[in-house]
């Protein structure tokens, strides 16, 4: 009996991947549309079930006794009285409607511009992107890890939707897409998240196995980089593990938490690291095998970024499923909501539900599918790797300096390394001033920068000035505010310093148990 059943599997996982390898996949508009609807409705569960979570549980898992509200009416009332929570859904929508307005070839400063001059508030790459692209530096560039201390932060990953849900069975136009936007805002790791998760939409049109669309996806991202590492280990893992979540999240804990370049995350437990954020997302894809709520908890628990990570793996599921087959308590009260205008957009869910159809077809039809009167056929990309990059190259924190410092006038540091963080604050929450600080930054006595620090939250320098790459030795930084306010206050919070070797625990200034650790001989 055991062998007839074993070969009854093999010849479905057969099956299973000879369809896959079709040439060419044909799908109902029906179903197409019922994916794309899924994959937009899932993103929107997903934020809004996690969001109470977000960032309250950091380098720890949300045990099962702690709830997490769901309940009818839920997704209306937060979508009205929080609008923040869903930045995985306007930031999205900026993108969908840059398209809508000029077309799929809507060029990248279109698409730079738009967000940059937003209304709603950013944190961490994209206002650093969106302060870069402000002051002139454009995409690629405002993305650059030189230029973004955020470069690997999870911001182009919780955009990415749009790319592949417009990308059906299409994973390498999905990693085009993500090529000219994701660099808006990130670099290396960072974007490779959006890159991974935009071919996992992709992949969610051509098969209901959520192990190969994860594995599949892998292939559009460099071996070579971390990120591909780190979710390949937990696709290891979870074969190894194949009942118990919570051993690969300690697995993933203590190989891949550590974050080197996110100022807010050095030294720290909280992560908003695209790598690791991703493993959880894939985390709960995998454990949750199918299954909505399971998925949604999982991925949830895994804590960090808790709203957008069970947003990510809501949508890829929900492109899997369409949106019909999400269980009816998951879409309680999302009828409600569907006609609600996200904030900062002119974009519901029932019109995103047609423009990313639109979108669909128009991008199948220009990648050789053809839109037949009730289906189309798509050709299926066999996803290739995109170029390898690396943020923070040969660069680690090493200190962290506490200040909180009002700046007067004049203050001045000394340290040794290749470069440094100046974390800092100019800009209240909310706060619409006009008023722009200027500081002039001197490195080892020679003028590096006049930086601009608006007081204006939503245009504000996410740090005061950074620089890394120098050469390794003994520096000194001079900071000298031009145009003190009595108004306004320019905050020194503190100084990170990085070098090119981490710390080592055999360090001879590295103390246990109040005593110092000596060196090896």
């Amino acid at each position: 009996m055991k062998k007839i059943l074993l070969l009854i599997a093999l010849l479905s996982t057969a099956c299973c991947s000879i369809a896959q390898m079709a040439k060419t996949i044909t799908i109902s508009q029906k179903d197409l549309k019922n994916k794309i609807k899924g994959g937009w409705a899932g993103q929107t569960i997903g934020v809004t079930f996690g969001g109470p979570m977000e960032f309250k549980y950091n380098g720890t898992i949300i045990n099962e006794y702690q709830p997490v509200p769901w309940y009818d009416g839920y997704l209306k009332k937060m979508m009205l009285e929080n609008p923040g929570l869903y930045d995985d859904l306007y930031m999205d929508l900026t993108f969908v409607e840059v398209f809508e307005k000029e077309g799929l070839d809507a060029p990248v400063n279109s698409h730079a511009k738009a967000y940059a001059n937003a209304g709603y508030a950013l944190w961490h790459a994209n206002q650093v992107g969106r302060s870069n692209i402000l002051n002139g530096i454009m995409p690629p560039q405002s993305g650059y890890w030189e230029n973004n201390p955020h470069a690997d932060c999870i911001d182009y990953q919780i955009e990415c939707d749009f790319a592949g849900l417009m990308s059906p069975a299409m994973p390498n136009t999905a990693s085009k897409i993500s090529d000219k936007i994701g660099h808006i805002m990130n670099y290396g790791d960072g974007y490779y998240g959006g890159v991974y998760l935009g071919a996992c939409y992709a992949l969610a049109f051509v098969s209901k196995d959520v192990r190969y669309v994860v594995q599949e996806a892998l292939k559009t991202v460099p071996k070579e980089s971390n990120y591909y590492k780190c979710i390949a280990d937990v696709i290891k893992w979870h074969k190894m593990y194949p009942n118990d979540w919570k051993r690969t999240w300690y697995e993933i804990q203590n190989k891949w938490s550590q974050d080197v370049g996110c100022p807010d995350g050095v030294f720290a437990p909280f992560n908003i690291d695209a790598t690791i954020n991703s493993a959880y997302v894939v985390v709960g894809l995998l454990y949750g095998n199918g299954d909505f709520t399971k998925t949604m908890e999982i991925t949830t628990r895994c804590g960090q970024d808790a709203d957008c990570n069970p947003s990510s793996a809501g949508g890829i599921l929900g492109t899997i499923l369409g949106y019909d087959a999400i269980p009816a308590y998951w879409k309680m009260g999302l009828k409600e909501a569907e006609d609600i205008d996200f904030k900062y957009t002119s974009t519901s869910l029932n019109k995103v539900y047609e423009v990313g159809y639109k979108h669909a077809l128009l991008n199948i039809e220009r990648n050789g599918g053809k839109v037949l009167k009730e289906s189309v056929t798509i050709p299926i990309q066999i996803p290739v790797a995109v170029p390898f990059e690396k943020s923070f190259d040969n660069t680690y924190p090493i200190d962290r300096k506490y200040v909180y410092k009002s700046l007067k006038d004049e203050y001045s540091f000394d340290f040794e390394g290749t470069g440094f963080v100046v974390k800092g604050e100019t800009a209240k929450w909310a706060s619409t001033s006009n008023y722009v600080f200027e500081m002039e930054v001197y490195i080892d006595g020679k003028l590096f920068e006049t930086a601009k620090l608006p007081t204006s939250f939503t245009t504000r320098r996410h740090e005061l000035t950074w620089k890394y790459k120098l050469p390794k030795g003994k520096h000194t930084v001079s900071l000298k505010l031009l145009n003190p306010s009595a108004e306004h206050d320019c905050r020194i919070t503190d100084i990170l310093i990085y070098s090119d070797q981490p710390n080592s625990i055999a360090n001879e200034n590295v103390f246990r148990f109040g005593q110092p650790i000596k060196p090896k001989q």
